[in-house]
């Protein structure tokens, strides 16, 4: 079985990375342009302060928001939840699959490193954690 570590996963990464104050339009654009269903929020000393997703941009839209007009600080998922790059790919995907989100920034120290994403896993860790759900449930 796998032990890979974060930092083994988003080494060479360079994650899509805008301020607050730059709008969902130029968000959802970068996204698109990068392939990437995430943005990483920076305030103005380059520290992490939240997370853009697809479903932000979604749920913006169905509130009727102007995406040309709102702000990343004002549709972002704040104070997002974080993994060191020291720990363990399945312990990546533990905290993704009890939270219920489908990306993860990678941050040290204040630093950012990168950022996971489902589709960054082997199916051998997707495969245990299958089956530590599996387990899981049969013993409740």
């Amino acid at each position: 079985m796998t032990n890979r570590t974060i930092a083994d996963i988003v080494k060479e990464q360079q994650p899509l990375v805008l301020t607050a104050n730059e709008t969902v339009q130029k968000a959802c654009r970068c996204m698109w342009e990068r392939r990437t269903g995430s943005v990483l929020v920076v305030d103005d000393q380059q520290s992490l302060s939240g997370i853009f997703t697809g479903r932000d941009a979604v749920r913006m839209l169905a509130e009727g928001k102007d995406a040309a007009a709102t702000t990343l600080v004002q549709t972002m998922t704040p104070s997002p939840t974080t993994i060191a790059p020291e720990s363990r790919a399945i312990d990546a995907l533990r905290a993704m699959s009890d939270g219920g989100f489908r990306h993860l920034p990678v941050v040290e120290n204040g630093r950012i490193w990168g950022i996971l994403s489902r589709g960054d896993f082997k199916g051998m860790e997707i495969d245990r954690l299958d089956d530590e759900t599996h387990l899981w449930e049969c013993l409740w």
